[in-house]
């Protein structure tokens, strides 16, 4: 079990529906990172920008993204993360997909499809939640307008980091900073949500505010407004049981089901 674990954040512009050149980009981006890191995340849908023409940038899970990211995390020895289009059994998913440098991959479908965009009219919604073991580490994988929901994200595992990928718009980044700290706070977790920057082609307008918050809710990284660029955070297990054993929190959570 490593007691560290270093996380590299890409806050990052991306080209429209234009899968080849954001594989480049982040190449770039990716081979820069000089620094011996983990875990290394990707903005949502980051081969593409938040799309409603899955058609148009969708791969199977055998595509050249998939291909290219088994590439770079056996290259950077670190898993890398974050979501795309998959063509899936004849329905599209936003997916996040989380590669080991082994090859091994974890995936979650996006379940809060975003309505206001219609989202749910082209994306089948995913049903699982998903946890998983990386160097002793347990991570919870979710995407975007999932933050809005926090039973979904209930640390009910004794999960260790909650992360987030968005398109999440300058419109309503308020919404995006104060339900970020809360998911840390309220679930005694590491917290890192990792927003795009710039516009895309429906013309909104993303101004990143990508974080990490520790479990108290104390931001850890050094990430500014509209700042296209990689920050790594070092999250210590220790931290997190100190404070767990300490306060008890989690010991007075509630008792749920979810239904579908």
């Amino acid at each position: 079990m490593n007691k560290e674990l270093r996380v590299a954040i890409i806050q990052t512009e991306l080209v429209w529906e234009n899968p080849e050149e954001n594989r480049r980009l982040l190449s770039d981006k990716i081979d820069a990172i000089i620094a011996n890191v983990d875990l290394i995340v990707l903005p949502e849908m980051f081969t593409s920008g938040f799309t409603m023409n899955p058609s148009s940038v969708a791969e199977n899970m055998e595509g050249n993204t998939i291909v290219w990211l088994k590439e770079k995390a056996k290259e950077m020895q670190a898993v890398i993360m974050g979501s795309l289009v998959i063509s899936e059994n004849n329905n599209f998913y936003n997916r996040m997909v989380c590669v080991e440098p082994s090859g091994a991959i974890t995936t979650y479908d996006k379940r809060h499809t975003f309505t206001l965009a219609g989202e749910h009219k082209v994306y089948t919604a995913g049903t699982e939640k998903v946890i998983f073991n990386y160097k002793g580490w347990k991570i919870c994988p979710l995407v975007c307008y999932d933050l809005r929901f926090p039973v979904w994200a209930r640390n009910t595992e004794d999960y260790d980091l909650l992360i987030y990928v968005a398109n999440w718009p300058k419109v309503r980044v308020n919404a995006w900073d104060a339900l970020l700290k809360a998911r840390a706070i309220e679930n005694m977790t590491y917290c890192i949500g990792v927003n795009r920057v710039g516009l895309d082609g429906n013309n909104h307008e993303y101004s990143g505010h990508s974080a990490a918050y520790d479990v108290l809710g104390n931001r850890m990284d050094n990430l500014t407004e509209n700042q296209d660029a990689t920050a790594i955070v070092v999250l210590e297990k220790e931290e997190i049981t100190k404070y767990r054993e300490k306060l008890n929190f989690l010991n007075d959570r509630d008792d749920f089901n979810l239904k579908e």
